[in-house]
């Protein structure tokens, strides 16, 4: 029955792709893909080894792109959609179940140059399993929220250029790698302000891997907890 399961929702989910197309600086929304890396397509990353990981399907350059000047501790809204519209259809498939986190990168000068690779992020928010009993994902919030979802820019962070990565996890087909679908979004920032913290970081790629328990997993196996890929959250 779980097989079966995994298998039907592999097949209704075929084409429930989606990708990042807006941002909101403190409640106000900056329009269709502004100062976003934008993708060639709403496909999926599937190889945590590939430098799509970063920030999409030809996501390690920003020429073109905007970048927005925010303050420090600007509230930030991400918002998903499967394709170039807010209505008529669920924001994300309501059988992509998995986290949702966000990173962010400073850039050594520009954020429209900078490609994101090495230690480079920092990851500021994470939310995954939040009922084990109903089964309630971080991406259904989501989606009951019209694929939009927060995070607050610590204060903490020196002013400059960054990328804001932004990524869902879906897990339906994970019980067997490759089958993890990383979902990517990029903005470019400049942030002003600031304070003089010097957070941890990681790479990506680099720092997932394959066998980890957030990646490689059966979610229709009663799963009682989760623990996202990439680490701790800094909070700043």
């Amino acid at each position: 029955m779980k097989l079966a399961l995994a298998l039907l929702a592999s097949a209704a989910l075929a084409n429930a792709h989606f990708t990042m197309q807006y941002i909101w600086v403190n409640g106000a929304d900056e329009g269709l893909n502004n100062y976003i890396r934008v993708p060639p397509n709403n496909n999926p990353v599937t190889d945590v080894t590939s430098t799509d990981l970063t920030c999409n399907v030809n996501g390690l350059s920003g020429t073109g792109v905007s970048t927005i000047s925010i303050a420090a501790g600007t509230n930030i809204t991400f918002e998903w959609h499967q394709h170039a519209e807010r209505t008529g259809e669920d924001a994300i498939s309501s059988g992509h179940k998995g986290p949702v986190l966000v990173y962010i990168a400073k850039a050594p000068s520009t954020a429209a140059s900078f490609n994101g690779q090495g230690s480079v992020w920092t990851k500021i928010y994470q939310s995954g399993l939040l009922d084990p009993s109903t089964q309630e994902w971080a991406t259904d919030v989501v989606n009951a929220n019209n694929g939009k979802h927060s995070v607050v820019i610590p204060s903490s962070l020196p002013a400059g250029e960054y990328l804001l990565r932004a990524e869902i996890i879906a897990l339906h087909v994970a019980s067997t790698y490759p089958g993890a679908q990383f979902y990517i979004g990029c903005a470019q920032v400049k942030i002003t302000g600031g304070g003089s913290a010097s957070p941890p970081t990681i790479a990506l790629p680099g720092a997932y891997k394959s066998t980890d328990p957030g990646i490689t997993i059966n979610i229709y196996n009663n799963l009682q907890s989760y623990t996202p890929p990439g680490g701790a959250v800094w909070s700043g």
